[in-house]
């Protein structure tokens, strides 16, 4: 386990305020925490500062390894272009006053054009130089397109660029039709992300949404050989507890950061 940093994505614990996440994080025992843009602007526009942010991480002892997320990107070109592109500055440069090293840069729901979207990718990670954050490339099981490794794959291949990496997540790689094999191959390296949660049994497959993760261990997933597969490859990054079970939302998020770890804990260990 000493291998892996241990992280909370945000979304896990989303109705507690931006402040209370990072000290509910600190205080459960994480040592990373994944924020999101809409948490960061809503903040900024009741009157708070990302320095204040970054001051709270910092004295929480808490590291960033991504914020997310950016979209629009992909898929588009021209004016619809443009504006993605704008909206991404704007994001990125959120990521990199909280100390961030990458943002996740998510696919877009409908099929899209890989060669597009790899050329686009490399437009965002020349982009992400000049603001010192990596975005990091994000496949989505229930999307039409971009929903398995392969195809983030690709978009990277076809942008060429050093600083590309992909986001892994059991439950998209299982909603998606994927197998956990997928996950052979890639460098440590070249993951920025290791996303942890479980898929139940029911509903079907093809019917699960984000809302139906359950914490890991709790699941059908065999997690412990994705783990062992990113330890073959020598990923030594974060794993993010990321849950958006409403079920869970309606608890203490205290509680539920605290039980999220000593899963996490417990899937790492055996």
């Amino acid at each position: 386990m000493a291998q892996f940093e241990l992280g909370l994505n945000t979304s896990t614990i989303r109705p507690a305020s931006l402040m209370d996440k990072i000290r509910i994080a600190a205080e459960t025992g994480y040592t990373a925490i994944e924020l999101w843009n809409n948490d960061l602007s809503e903040y900024e526009e009741q009157g708070g500062s990302l320095s204040d942010v970054k001051k709270a991480l910092d004295d929480n002892g808490l590291s960033v390894p991504t914020v997310i997320a950016l979209h629009g990107w992909l898929n588009t070109t021209g004016e619809e272009h443009k504006k993605a592109i704008e909206d991404a500055k704007i994001k990125m440069a959120q990521a990199a006053a909280v100390g961030s090293t990458y943002i996740i840069s998510s696919p877009p729901r409908e099929v899209a054009d890989l060669k597009l979207g790899g050329e686009n990718y490399r437009e965002l990670l020349e982009l992400g130089r000049e603001f010192g954050v990596k975005p990091a490339m994000e496949f989505l099981g229930f999307v039409d397109g971009v929903n398995q490794v392969k195809h983030a794959w690709e978009v990277m291949e076809v942008a060429d660029h050093p600083d590309s990496t992909i986001v892994l997540d059991p439950f998209h790689i299982y909603r998606g039709g994927g197998e956990i094999e997928d996950m052979e191959g890639i460098p440590g390296n070249k993951i920025a992300v290791f996303h942890f949660n479980d898929a139940p049994a029911v509903p079907e497959r093809a019917e699960q949404s984000d809302a139906d993760r359950v914490y890991p261990g709790d699941g059908i997933l065999d997690l412990k050989k994705m783990i062992s597969i990113l330890k073959d490859a020598d990923y030594a990054g974060v794993i993010s507890l990321e849950l958006f079970n409403p079920t869970y939302w309606e608890e203490d998020p205290e509680k539920v950061a605290r039980i999220g770890l000593e899963k996490m804990k417990s899937v790492l260990q055996t």
